[in-house]
């Protein structure tokens, strides 16, 4: 390639934390207003803006689209033909699975109850469930998932893998989706982290709900519509099951909706990658990615894309 290679990135932010490149042409652009050159090799959308920002991409060409975020759903429906698209694979599992086991040691140790209690001097000691000896099942066993399990194990759960296909590992059974209905009953802690998709979309729902144990715990780091919010309602609310969600549908969950104020839910607004880990795993990635496209190599994480017109 005989100009430099044109890479936009969204904010300032991530501007600064790549060190200049010699053949590199570093531009700033939030896919708001006009492009700021054409082509571009590598395009880097803002974080958790949705597919919706890609729709600027049709006024311009380009080579790789860069995104901040694992999952993509949406995006096929807007990606231009010819332009591929990679995920952030290795950037958020960390983080995400820091809040996932987070969560579930604050929900079965009472840590949001005892926060409260103090507010007003309450002291209460009664026992709560632990997570050691807890039997868990991971809805999902990609990178978050496995990073999710890698964390749990020390703290001496006892976790059951199961993905859309059933298969062997090293480690044992990785159970199939069509196990589901027959695990749900048998775990103390469900942990949701599946893509979100046509085949996902309110995977957790009423069937799903009712099949979990009295007292079980649904954690859901995955995304809002993968759970069906009414149905979610209605049975923590009954105070059969508990809930640890960093998803909502919808998202962000209204101030006034029913489900902050539900004993035994814990909301987090949507930050499991949103660490300070992030800006540096992102920028190590999109310097990968840049070494990459100048060697006339493959782009790595490419999830969708690459089809002419």
């Amino acid at each position: 390639m005989s100009r430099k290679l044109r890479v936009s990135l969204p904010d300032q932010k991530l501007l600064a934390a790549l060190e200049p490149s010699a053949g590199v042409e570093l531009l700033l652009w939030d896919l708001t207003g006009p492009a700021p050159a054409d082509p571009l090799d590598m395009v880097v959308p803002p974080y958790m803006g949705g597919a919706a920002p890609l729709k600027a991409l049709d006024s311009v060409q380009v080579g790789l689209v860069q995104s901040q975020s694992i999952g993509y759903d949406g995006v096929a429906a807007v990606l231009p033909a010819g332009c591929l698209f990679a995920n952030a694979a290795g950037v958020h599992e960390t983080s995400t699975a820091e809040l996932a086991v987070g969560m579930i040691i604050a929900s079965q140790r009472g840590i949001p109850d005892f926060v409260r209690n103090a507010a007003i001097g309450t002291w209460d000691n009664s026992q709560r469930p632990s997570l050691a000896d807890r039997r868990v099942l991971l809805v999902g066993y990609g990178g978050v998932g496995k990073a999710i399990e890698a964390r749990l194990l020390p703290f001496e759960a006892e976790v059951t893998r199961l993905a859309s296909r059933g298969r062997d590992d090293e480690r044992g059974r990785i159970h199939g989706i069509d196990s589901l209905d027959e695990q749900l009953p048998l775990h103390d802690i469900v942990v949701v982290s599946v893509p979100l998709s046509e085949q996902t979309r309110h995977l957790v729902d009423g069937r799903f709900l009712a099949a979990m144990a009295d007292g079980a715990l649904l954690v859901n780091v995955a995304r809002g519509p993968v759970a069906d919010t009414e149905a979610l309602l209605r049975e923590t609310s009954s105070g059969r099951l508990r809930a640890a969600l960093d998803v909502t549908d919808p998202e962000p969950l209204p101030q006034d909706h029913p489900l902050w104020n539900v004993p035994g839910v814990l909301i987090t607004p949507h930050v499991g990658g949103a660490s300070s880990a992030m800006l540096p795993r992102m920028a190590r990635l999109i310097r990968k990615q840049i070494g990459l496209l100048q060697a006339g190599q493959k782009p790595v994480n490419v999830v969708l894309g690459g089809e002419s017109p």
